[in-house]
């Protein structure tokens, strides 16, 4: 048996994570004493909020949460869920059509692994999340990617999508706000693209996790709220990790139609069985307790995100549009490549991110691990005085 074979081609051909890796990279560095800023990660840096904590508290002493609970998750948090989806995505849905996950990605994993076929293909606006091609992957599908750059402001538009569909395409990825970018689609712009997405028969896998982050007055507005005859095709992906800063929690939830809901229910139920009976508490508290703390961390953001896209821009060749929601931002830099910075000449935003970090101790993550070369993502989910000396690490060293 030869190495290549010991284990199984589908899960060798996985990637890490870009997105963990460079941030585990800059961990060790500042272990080993070096005073690496880091922008890779993409996690509030505050505290989960005091409330939710203390049901958790409560939780672990209730020996109900101490046994096996239904694998969809419990009933009041579904509930809960429901409710959000109503408030923020326009949606009316009963509990059943709810399944509480293992974080976001496990509700990424499981819409596709519910819908493809082999060589059934997925239109994915790019740049995209590090996460979603392997998923893709893993369900045996093929990723068709299709790329806006800074000159769109990284938002698609149907004729490109249009361009990109074949008899094969069967899903639509739909990301608003998106990470890596930012970006957030008008409301208009959604009806388009999901009026387009219903004519043709298209399934849409829409996360939303960052619904709730959105600035200057921006609405991100459900692809099922714009096109509501969508509702019969649509997954919607979400949880508490981002707006409640609750990363390390893994409480996330799929909803959908009833036969899509079935079929990753019974998946799940030999998947993981139920969710951590405590997260799942601490999330029916994040979801139904006082709002103020999300408001708190969302104007932080907003005061960052103003700092570091000012800042960005002032490192000639370096293009940053000002994203509309999430906490990220993702600059051009294909001004920087080519040319010689402190004796090295990256050609690839690879090897710029590499040479910043070496050079300037600043981590942030490649455009590769999102599609195309030639970008940086930083996120701006980290103290504002760091973030500010970070981006003038990079000033000084592309002065």
């Amino acid at each position: 048996m030869t190495e290549s074979t010991r284990i199984s081609a589908r899960i060798a051909a996985i990637a890490e994570s870009a997105t963990l890796k460079v941030d585990a990279k800059a961990k060790a560095l500042q272990a080993a004493g070096r005073p690496v800023i880091s922008y890779a990660a993409g996690e509030p840096d505050f505290p989960t909020p005091e409330h939710v904590v203390e049901a958790a508290v409560a939780a672990v002493r209730d020996p109900k949460n101490h046994r096996y609970t239904p694998a969809v998750g419990l009933p009041e948090l579904r509930e809960a869920i429901a409710a959000k989806t109503l408030r923020d995505s326009g949606l009316e849905v009963p509990i059943s059509q709810i399944i509480v996950t293992n974080g976001g990605k496990q509700a990424v994993y499981q819409a596709f692994a519910t819908l493809l076929n082999p060589g059934d293909e997925v239109l994915v606006p790019t740049p995209y999340w590090t996460t979603y091609p392997e998923a893709i992957a893993l369900a045996g599908g093929k990723q068709v990617d299709v790329f806006a750059g800074a000159d769109q402001n990284y938002l698609v538009t149907v004729d490109q999508l249009e361009a990109a569909r074949t008899p094969r395409s069967k899903v639509l990825l739909f990301v608003s706000p998106s990470n890596p970018t930012g970006a957030v689609y008008s409301p208009e712009q959604t009806k388009a693209i999901g009026e387009w997405a219903e004519a043709h028969g298209l399934w849409v896998i829409t996360d939303e996790i960052y619904q709730n982050l959105t600035y200057d007055g921006v609405r991100a507005v459900s692809i099922v709220e714009a096109v509501p005859a969508l509702a019969d095709r649509t997954i919607l992906v979400n949880g508490v990790a981002k707006t409640y800063a609750m990363t390390g929690w893994r409480l996330g939830w799929m909803v959908g139609p009833a036969d899509a809901i079935k079929g990753a229910a019974n998946l799940q139920s030999h998947l993981t069985s139920n969710v951590n009976n405590i997260a799942q508490r601490a999330a029916l508290a994040a979801l139904t307790g006082p709002q103020d703390c999300v408001e708190e961390m969302r104007q932080a953001f907003d005061r960052r995100r103003k700092v570091i896209v000012a800042e960005l821009n002032k490192i000639p060749g370096v293009v940053t549009p000002t994203p509309e929601g999430a906490f990220y931002v993702y600059p051009d830099v294909t001004g920087l490549l080519g040319k010689t910075w402190g004796g090295v000449t990256p050609t690839t935003s690879l090897e710029l991110a590499d040479l910043i970090l070496d050079q300037a101790e600043v981590a942030a993550v490649p455009g590769e691990a999102f599609g195309p070369s030639g970008y940086l993502r930083f996120s701006y989910a980290l103290g504002d005085a760091p973030l500010l000396e970070g981006i003038q690490r990079l000033q000084k060293l592309f002065s």
